[in-house]
């Protein structure tokens, strides 16, 4: 790119090409979309106006459906490629409208649409469903806390309503992804399968352009197909999957979620520079809110590249607040932060909250709270479809008091 072009910042050139901010550092992060310069010192984010009409195709191609792997065909294959990827999709969204159609047709008539006891098969990007595997996993339970309730050490798989849902906790963590699947019939199925079994299932599945996920109505487990392969997975959370345990046991995590308050305290910072502030600290950690950023003299970590932690957010312009880390036996660490709100002062168990941190993607994390002994929210600011709970930590250290 010539250096005498002009750069737009990240913001400038969203409203330019239609995008949002945090959707641009997303398709940077997977590499579809990269800024023309990253300053190495803010971590600013420029692009160059050459790039806007590579940024508008990938955008009318995400708001038709297109999965990301095949934006990528689209934006840098053969010509010939792009067309068969562009084919297939066609057929795809074609099927979809005859299968609303038929649903819509069959309420008109008067009839039940809900198939009652048939089959349930969705079809989801194998890289988005060996995604959605690995960010929950880490909420099963393990060791003592598996072994009082095994149905905890599994992850609960839901299909239906027009979406597949991934589901793991371990009563401290509730992990949640929600994936849109290019297909869905058939009736809500639910099926709990082990941690191992879903770990296994996203290394066979991450390669995978698309995968079937089938659940027969008269079977005890799920068949998972690609390209003339198939797995099958049986119901059971524990090791050799144990049938006794299975999905009607696991606890009613849409009630907890309906049954959480509104977070009226909300701060955005880097999720990178969270994680390393909070691991390796000997006991429970407070998150407290700083206003003016960092003070003289106070330790400042720095995010990936070594670049400082005020960098651009999503907000689109420097930090003015903080995020002080502290407690667990090491000095208190600022991230330069965007606030909706006042932010209570919160303890954390570093073993609960550094995976929830570990599971996220992008540059930045969203929590939000509504009070300081509630479930506090820890999403990923540039994917709304996966959301972690955590539990505070109530006066106690680790392992106690939560």
């Amino acid at each position: 790119m010539d250096d005498s072009e002009d750069l737009l910042s990240i913001g400038a050139f969203a409203r330019r090409v239609g995008m949002t901010p945090s959707a641009l550092r997303f398709y940077d992060d997977c590499g579809v979309l990269r800024p023309a310069r990253v300053d190495a010192v803010t971590g600013y984010r420029r692009y160059g106006a050459g790039q806007a009409a590579r940024a508008v195709r990938l955008r009318r191609l995400r708001q038709a459906g297109l999965p990301l792997v095949d934006v990528a065909v689209v934006l840098d294959g053969t010509e010939q490629a792009a067309q068969d990827v562009l084919r297939a999709h066609l057929a795809r969204l074609r099927r979809t409208v005859d299968q609303a159609r038929d649903v819509v047709e069959r309420f008109l008539a008067g009839a039940d649409a809900e198939p009652g006891h048939g089959g349930s098969r969705a079809r989801v990007g194998g890289a988005e469903l060996a995604s959605a595997v690995r960010q929950v996993v880490p909420a099963a339970a393990t060791g003592a806390a598996r072994e009082e309730f095994p149905v905890l050490g599994g992850v609960l798989l839901e299909l239906g309503a027009g979406e597949v849902r991934l589901v793991a906790t371990d009563r401290y963590r509730l992990a949640v992804r929600v994936l849109r699947p290019m297909e869905c019939e058939g009736g809500h199925r639910r099926l709990l399968i082990g941690a191992d079994a879903a770990r296994s299932l996203a290394e066979w599945a991450v390669r995978r352009a698309a995968v079937d996920v089938e659940y027969a109505g008269d079977e005890t487990g799920l068949r998972l197909w690609s390209e003339g392969d198939c797995r099958t997975v049986l119901e059971g959370a524990g090791e050799g999957q144990d049938g006794g345990v299975s999905a009607a046991a696991f606890p009613d995590y849409r009630l907890m979620l309906e049954g959480m308050e509104a977070g009226r305290h909300r701060v955005i910072v880097d999720r990178v520079g969270l994680r390393d502030a909070v691991a390796g600290r000997a006991g429970a950690v407070s998150l407290s809110l700083v206003a003016g950023g960092t003070a003289p003299g106070q330790e400042r970590s720095n995010g990936p590249g070594g670049r400082l932690v005020s960098r651009e957010t999503a907000a689109g312009a420097a930090a003015e607040d903080a995020v002080e880390v502290s407690g667990g036996g090491r000095a208190a660490v600022r991230l330069g932060a965007v606030r909706t709100g006042p932010w209570l002062p919160i303890l954390f168990d570093p073993a609960v909250l550094v995976p929830a941190l570990e599971a996220g993607v992008g540059p930045d994390v969203l929590l939000e709270a509504a009070a300081a002994d509630r479930p506090v929210v820890v999403r990923s600011a540039d994917q709304g479809s996966f959301t972690t709970l955590v539990m505070p930590v109530h006066g106690a250290g680790p392992g106690g008091g939560r």
